[in-house]
C-alpha cells in the first residue's frame, strides 16, 4: 500500500511539469540505417510524409547513421514509420524509435535541440549551388570515391557539393545538378565504381526540401564567405610642402676698395 502511495507522489508531483512544458506535445524521431546516401533518401521521405522538422544526422562509426526529426507526436509517429518502410526498402534499416515529450535534460546533453539553428547558421553563405538535386554515390574505399567523382564530373554538368565519411570504408560523393544531368553522372560513376573497388549505395533525389538541404555537408570551397569590412583608420592631413620664397633681386654694385694705409714703423 505504501508503495502505491509513493507511485501516486510521483506521478502526482511530475504531472505540472509536463502542463506548464512548452513542448509538450513534442516528439523526438529517430531512424538509424547504415549507408549514407540512405540515411538521406530516408530522411528525405520523412520530411515529405509529416509536418516534421529535419534536426540532423548522427554518425556512430562502422557505418551507422542515424536521422533525427522533431514534431508534434503525431507527425513523428508517421515520419518515423515512412522512413522506416523508405529504409527497409534499400534493405538498409537498422532500427527506429520515437521519443514523447523528451525531457530537457535529453535535449541539453545530446545535440538535438540546438544543432539545426547552428547547421543553419553555416548554410548562410551557401548560395553557388542553385540546383535542387543530388545525387549520392557511396563506395567501400577512398579511391573509388574519387575515381567516381572526376568520372561524374566528366561525364554531364553537375557539380561535386562535397563528400561524407561514416567509417566501415564507406565513402560518400554527393553531387549536384538538373535531375537530368546528375542521372546520367550516376550512372556513368556506378561503372568507374565498380571497376575501382566496391559499390555500395546510390540514391538520387529530384526535388530537394529546404530542411534537408540545411543538413548536408557542403564543402567549404562553395560557402560564400562575407568580405572583411575595410579597417577604418584617422585621415591624415597631407601637408603641403612649403614653397620657397623668392627675394627681390638687387642689383649688384662694385664696392669701392679701400685704400692701404701704410704705417711707417717709428
Amino acid at each position: 500500500m505504501a508503495n502505491l502511495d509513493l507511485r501516486r507522489t510521483k506521478a502526482t508531483t511530475q504531472q505540472p511539469y509536463f502542463d506548464k512544458h512548452p513542448f509538450k506535445d513534442s516528439a523526438l524521431g529517430l531512424v538509424s540505417t547504415k549507408s549514407f546516401p540512405a540515411i538521406v533518401g530516408t530522411a528525405d521521405m520523412m520530411l515529405k510524409s509529416a509536418e516534421v522538422t529535419m534536426v540532423g544526422y548522427e554518425r556512430t562509426g562502422s557505418g551507422h547513421c542515424t536521422a533525427v526529426v522533431r514534431g508534434n507526436i503525431a507527425d513523428v509517429r508517421l515520419a518515423v514509420e515512412e522512413g522506416a518502410k523508405t529504409a527497409e526498402k534499400f534493405g538498409q534499416l537498422l532500427s527506429k524509435l520515437v521519443i514523447a515529450r523528451p525531457m530537457p535534460n535529453l535535449e541539453a546533453v545530446f545535440p538535438i535541440g540546438s544543432h539545426l539553428v547552428e547547421l543553419a547558421q553555416k548554410r548562410r553563405g551557401y548560395s553557388r549551388l542553385s540546383n535542387r538535386s543530388i545525387g549520392l554515390l557511396e563506395t567501400r574505399g577512398f579511391p573509388a570515391m574519387v575515381g567516381a567523382a572526376d568520372a561524374m564530373l566528366k561525364s554531364a554538368d553537375v557539380q561535386l557539393a562535397s563528400y561524407e565519411k561514416i567509417g566501415d570504408g564507406l565513402c560518400t560523393a554527393i553531387i549536384r545538378g538538373s535531375v537530368a544531368n546528375v542521372a546520367i553522372a550516376i550512372d556513368v560513376g556506378m561503372q568507374e565504381a565498380e571497376r575501382i573497388g566496391e559499390l555500395h549505395a546510390v540514391m538520387i533525389i529530384p526535388r530537394l526540401l529546404e530542411d534537408l538541404e540545411h543538413t548536408l555537408p557542403v564543402a567549404s570551397y562553395w560557402m560564400d564567405e562575407p568580405e572583411p569590412l575595410p579597417v577604418l583608420l584617422p585621415n591624415k592631413v597631407k601637408q603641403k610642402e612649403k614653397e620657397p620664397i623668392l627675394l627681390p633681386q638687387t642689383e649688384s654694385k662694385p664696392m669701392p676698395l679701400r685704400r692701404v694705409v701704410e704705417i711707417e714703423e717709428l
